[in-house]
């Protein structure tokens, strides 16, 4: 096999009416060492072409179905067929895509969540494990180069023993009945068939699971949650709330919501040790604040060489001079590097370094599976309350 090429990717989803599979697409190729080259963009034949003729693909690697993909594929030459594929479909086919794929020795990137349930998330895992394929799974969060910068600074022990860890990610999309508009994105997002057992909590409460854990390396040992369906006949959550119990005796509070009126996408993270705490702002990703108990309170910016000293993994997820903000899409790109840089260490027969493994794989994946159903264990258990009581004078 010729190593000094692009490598080749397949993208299920991206569609008409779309977004994150052309994310997808456009954050894979930013740096230039990958093409886009075949796809299954709809189930809808006509749809699947007219995607694919935006995405410049060649006809005859355009599918309405991913088992005619893997076949056409197959009969290509091991240089012009796909390296890896890129998951993008509603939760509820993300198993039996990847499944299909990993089987015939496709390495995977999955969207997040991960799968249908835990039992398909278990099932996945030791899939993967057996193969030995590459396995990603699309926590964009963890991407961003200050993020990796918070996790450098809590491994390094420099916020002392993590005793707080509070999350919130509110949005205001879903405030009113966006679904029954025929909206591509809410309808499937609020609807249990395709999405699961969780709305809100499976779309962005995953997210803040993972960052939590991606930060502080600390697992969730209990969890007591409330789940609440604001807008009238939504059978999904669209509103979550989660306390916390960590491993290390850590206390923490999980917070999202899709019906926070005026909210856009205000991911926030805070951690509190006991000699220093940090904060960052997905809205204002280029920058982390690091406060100290007895002393002045520092904002680090990503580009700069004293975050390059204390995180080569931040230096390695930065493009551009300090000043230049990098964003969302960046974000991902960063995700699929080290993603790619994997697949390619193990076409060398190389062991990748540790660097190029610094992406969410099934681990989390499972994780976060577990996260959503311990969750909603909880909020069906009522004993958790006590009620406030009054005294009328």
């Amino acid at each position: 096999m010729n190593y000094n090429r692009k490598l080749n990717m397949g993208l299920i989803g991206g569609g008409p009416g779309a977004f994150i599979g052309d994310v997808h697409r456009k954050a894979a190729i930013l740096d230039g060492s990958v093409n886009l080259v075949s796809g299954t963009f709809s189930r809808d034949k006509t749809k699947s072409q007219k995607a694919g003729k935006t995405y410049y693909i060649k006809p005859n690697r355009i599918f309405q179905d991913h088992k005619m993909m893997i076949n056409n594929e197959l009969n290509l030459s091991i240089e012009e067929r796909i390296d890896f594929v890129a998951i993008t479909t509603p939760n509820n086919s993300h198993y039996q895509i990847a499944m299909d794929f990993l089987d015939v020795g496709f390495h995977v990137m999955c969207e997040k969540p991960m799968t249908y349930n835990v039992e398909e998330a278990i099932s996945l895992q030791q899939k993967v494990n057996e193969t030995g394929l590459v396995f990603g799974l699309m926590h964009n969060y963890t991407g961003y180069p200050m993020v990796k910068l918070a996790r450098d600074l809590v491994r390094k022990g420099e916020l002392g023993e993590i005793r707080k860890i509070v999350v919130q990610y509110p949005q205001g999309w879903l405030t009113t009945p966006l679904e029954e508009t025929g909206h591509t994105q809410a309808s499937w997002r609020t609807d249990p068939s395709q999405s699961g057992g969780a709305g809100s909590l499976g779309d962005i409460g995953t997210h803040a699971e993972n960052l939590s854990h991606y930060i502080t390396g600390l697992n969730i040992t209990h969890v007591c949650a409330d789940l609440s369906m604001m807008v009238e006949g939504r059978k999904l959550d669209d509103d979550a709330n989660c306390l916390l119990k960590f491993e290390n005796g850590a206390k923490g509070l999980i917070h999202v919501s899709q019906i926070a009126c005026g909210e856009e996408n205000n991911l926030v993270i805070w951690v509190y040790g006991e000699k220093k705490s940090l904060e960052w702002h997905q809205e204002n990703p280029n920058e982390l604040l690091v406060r100290e108990g007895n002393g002045p309170n520092q904002i680090w910016r990503r580009g700069n060489e004293y975050v390059t000293e204390v995180s080569p993994a931040a230096s390695r997820a930065t493009r551009l001079p300090s000043g230049h903000p990098e964003g969302f899409l960046e974000a991902f790109a960063n995700t699929y590097v080290n993603f790619t840089d994997t697949i390619r260490s193990r076409y060398l027969n190389q062991i990748p370094k540790s660097e190029m493994l610094d992406f969410p794989n099934v681990d989390d994946g499972l994780r976060g599976m577990q996260f959503i159903d311990s969750v909603l264990k909880s909020a069906k258990n009522d004993q958790k309350w006590t009620k406030f009581l009054t005294i009328n004078k």
